[in-house]
């Protein structure tokens, strides 16, 4: 595989289970597909599409929910040039649904997969649909921006590149929309479980 292969097909993917072998750069002047919430824009055929993605996985959703007779509201976006869909708990609980996040986010992956599945079976397309339940994936976002910033600090003041402890597919994504946004270029070297990010100076 090509590097920019791996390039874009880590940018598409966030699943924990991306494969994506030896190297993948994303820099600031690889082009963004600009979201409904002012970040990138899609164009109103490719919104309505996103749109009913999320329609579909809500409906799948829904219907899991009074299987397993978990109680939750189901919130749909447009972000980052996807559909997105979070299970949020009823009054602000969010113990009972924490088992549907599971050790680390694995059930949540789990179930993000056979959501993707249900929105395709349904719409005919290949669905990269991003769903969170109570906040996991959120607050794991913030996290990981602000750990991503302070490594572009460093980069900043040092010159030097800033090699990153090892993250699966979603993180690295994160990191690197960061890196990008701040100017500078990122590779993800290696293979998983040991996948990392590097940081770079912005070449000239």
């Amino acid at each position: 595989m090509s590097t920019e292969d791996s390039t874009n097909l880590e940018q598409q993917n966030e699943s924990p289970t991306d494969t994506a072998a030896a190297t993948d750069t994303v820099t600031a002047e690889v082009p963004a597909i600009e979201t409904a919430h002012g970040a990138n824009q899609v164009s109103s055929e490719d919104l309505a599409r996103l749109e009913d993605e999320g329609e579909i996985a809500a409906d799948y959703l829904e219907e899991l929910l009074d299987i397993i007779d978990f109680d939750g509201d189901i919130d749909l976006d447009v972000t980052h040039g996807r559909a997105s869909a979070a299970i949020i708990a009823e009054g602000g609980n969010g113990k009972e649904l924490q088992k549907l996040v599971g050790q680390d986010g694995e059930v949540l992956d789990a179930l993000q997969d056979l959501t993707r599945l249900a929105v395709q079976t349904k719409s005919g397309d290949r669905s990269r649909l991003m769903l969170d339940i109570a906040g996991f994936r959120a607050q794991k976002r913030a996290h990981l921006v602000n750990i991503a910033r302070e490594a572009v600090a460093k980069v900043h003041s040092s010159g030097a590149e800033v090699r990153m402890d090892p993250m699966n597919a979603f993180e690295r994504k994160v990191v690197h929309d960061e890196v990008a946004s701040a100017g500078l270029v990122s590779n993800s070297v290696g293979e998983d479980p040991d996948r990392r990010v590097v940081i770079s100076p912005a070449s000239e």
